[in-house]
């Protein structure tokens, strides 16, 4: 048994949809004093983050719905920085360094049980340490300043303006990704959800915006670029 803090016991989000070791698991994370919530699917994993404070999460990549990759790179474009372990059976070198990139660790089925309670309580250690710190409040790009706790800008010729929620879901996924191209699918997916789907125009109707925010000459935009046929690059 690990020494926890006797005034708060840990709390650990398990997601796994195979029964029986979500069960195993459940079981012998709670033997090590962490209180433990479990979800089945992507999407019950997504309303757990969504509504409670967890200081780590073991994240199953193979989901009947929403796989585990895309919901660690959700609640980190929403700015959720709680500590993140992959498990699956998906071991391609493409597969682990997307995983490392958008989580914490990364442990391949099928694997030993102490392994993953050792890699836990590491993974609940960088929680304490600070990990679980909130994604960078403030954007500079240019003259341009982008707020994601207020949502204000400031952009081209002395503009002043509260965006939208889902305008900042956006902006965030777009610039944290700078000189990456972000697919029209993945935008629709990461910031508009799962369940309701609106038309690529909708995206094309923000960016325009965004380039009357911020660009010198929304005409021939430097920062919000579009690529044929795929979807839209930033270049800070």
């Amino acid at each position: 048994m690990m020494g926890m803090e006797e005034n708060r016991r840990k709390r650990l989000l398990l997601v796994e949809d195979e029964e029986s070791l979500r069960s195993t698991l459940r079981l012998n994370f709670e033997l090590e004093g962490y209180d433990v919530t479990t979800a089945v699917r992507g999407s019950e994993a997504l309303e757990r983050l969504r509504g409670a404070r967890f200081d780590g999460v073991v994240l199953d990549v193979m989901l009947p719905d929403v796989d585990g990759f895309t919901i660690c790179e959700t609640i980190r474009l929403e700015g959720d920085r709680t500590p993140v372990l992959f498990l699956t059976a998906r071991t391609n070198p493409a597969d682990r360094v997307r995983g490392l990139r958008a989580g914490d660790d990364f442990l391949a089925k099928p694997f030993d049980l102490q392994e993953l309670l050792l890699r836990v309580e590491k993974l609940m250690g960088r929680s304490e340490a600070g990990s679980n710190a909130t994604a960078p409040a403030q954007c500079q790009f240019g003259t341009n300043t982008v707020d994601f706790e207020t949502y204000e800008i400031v952009g081209q010729h002395g503009l002043k303006k509260r965006l939208t929620q889902r305008e900042m879901l956006l902006l965030r996924l777009l610039t944290e990704r700078a000189g990456e191209v972000v697919s029209r699918e993945e935008i629709l997916q990461k910031v508009w959800g799962y369940d309701v789907f609106p038309t690529t125009r909708t995206i094309d109707n923000f960016i325009v915006a965004f380039r009357k925010y911020f660009e010198v000459n929304p005409h021939k935009p430097k920062h919000f670029i579009s690529v044929r046929g795929v979807g839209y690059t930033f270049n800070a």
